[in-house]
């Protein structure tokens, strides 16, 4: 039977005067950590190598540049954005034009007037220092018209991250409540804010228009159903002229007037009132293609002057600043006339985005 060699003691290191020997193996386990860590702390600080590596022989092939999808999310998050400051911070040309020649028509010294030379001066305010026009930032509504292919889902996505920038921004006010808990959200939109609504148009860009409305002249927005005996409306123009001319009498001041209608007659509850807000996206300027629809917005903002209500309902010769009808076809049992109501703040901007990626903005 083969005798057992015996251990080999281990061998110590040199010890330090003053201290105990050392085993070289339990030194090699203890510092073996530390020479990981310094390892490390070296790799981080090493220099970097500046030297050009050595390249086989043979032509140098660039690398091809990625182009950008300017309908994709990404780059949408930054042209909504964009879109949101615009249309919060600065008013649409005809708006203020149309303020400015509603306040020279007031008596001077009147509260009217000055009323109206204050919403001109908080506009130029806004615009200059690139604030909200209004402490109300309103509802974001867009309505985009996008090339086949686009993804709805990706516009939807990117006007919901602008709109929450655009709250941390401070561009748009941290407006969105949840209604069952009643909490505010902060930054980040709830459920079915901003309203988006796409379509397919035939032309290569996307086009974007926006809207910020207020929850003051969306308060005073309605809907009749005719006839109406209460009115002596029946289903005809004439009695549409009588709904719109109660409603603006109704509202008062309560909508920030002077304010901007637009009329829906016919379609159900739904698209009758998503049709009358379409309106207010048009130019103080323009009038209704059709002719006994233009007559009826002329009448209507002449009458609706008349009523004497006045900027915030202070009383004066401007009510309203424009009128904008449209209609719908209806089934025979229902005669719906949807108005919605827009304050003076006509907070509005659009954008046209080629397939290039130019964006070019409006209002």
């Amino acid at each position: 039977m083969a005798q057992k060699k015996p251990n080999k003691p281990a061998r110590t290191a040199p010890a330090r005067k003053g201290t105990a020997p050392r085993s070289v193996a339990s030194r090699k386990v203890t510092a073996r950590p530390l020479a990981r860590k310094a390892a490390a702390v070296a790799k981080k600080s090493a220099p970097v190598r500046t030297s050009t590596p050595v390249r086989k022989a043979g032509p140098l092939v660039a690398k091809k540049a990625v182009p950008v999808d300017p309908f994709a999310e990404k780059s949408l998050v930054a042209t909504f954005t964009e879109l949101i400051r615009r249309a919060a911070t600065s008013m649409p040309p005809d708006v203020l034009s149309a303020i400015e020649a509603a306040r020279d028509r007031e008596d001077e010294g009147s509260v009217a007037r000055e009323t109206l030379g204050v919403l001109l001066e908080n506009s130029k305010l806004a615009e200059a220092t690139s604030r909200p026009v209004c402490q109300d930032t309103g509802m974001p509504l867009f309505e985009v018209a996008a090339p086949r292919g686009v993804s709805i889902r990706a516009i939807e996505k990117a006007a919901a991250k602008a709109t929450e920038i655009a709250t941390a921004t401070g561009y748009l006010r941290p407006n969105s409540v949840d209604s069952l808990s009643g909490k505010n959200t902060g930054n980040a939109p709830g459920r079915g804010m901003p309203i988006v609504h796409v379509h397919e148009h035939a032309r290569a860009g996307l086009r974007a228009d926006l809207i910020l409305k207020g929850g003051g002249c969306e308060n005073v927005g309605t809907q009749y159903s005719l006839p109406s005996s209460e009115l002596g409306a029946d289903r005809d123009l004439e009695g549409v002229k009588r709904t719109v001319l109660d409603a603006v009498f109704q509202a008062q001041g309560k909508g920030c007037s002077p304010g901007i209608l637009g009329v829906c007659m016919g379609g159900d509850r739904a698209s009758g009132m998503a049709e009358a807000k379409r309106q207010l996206f048009r130019k103080l300027g323009d009038r209704s293609v059709e002719p006994a629809l233009a007559a009826a917005e002329e009448e209507l903002l002449e009458k609706g002057n008349l009523l004497g209500i006045g900027p915030m309902g202070f009383g004066g010769r401007t009510t309203l600043l424009g009128v904008k009808m449209t209609h719908l076809a209806r089934l025979p049992a229902s005669y719906f006339v949807s108005i919605s109501y827009m304050c003076w703040a006509t907070r509005r901007a659009s954008v046209e985005v080629s397939p290039a990626g130019k964006a070019v903005y409006a209002q």
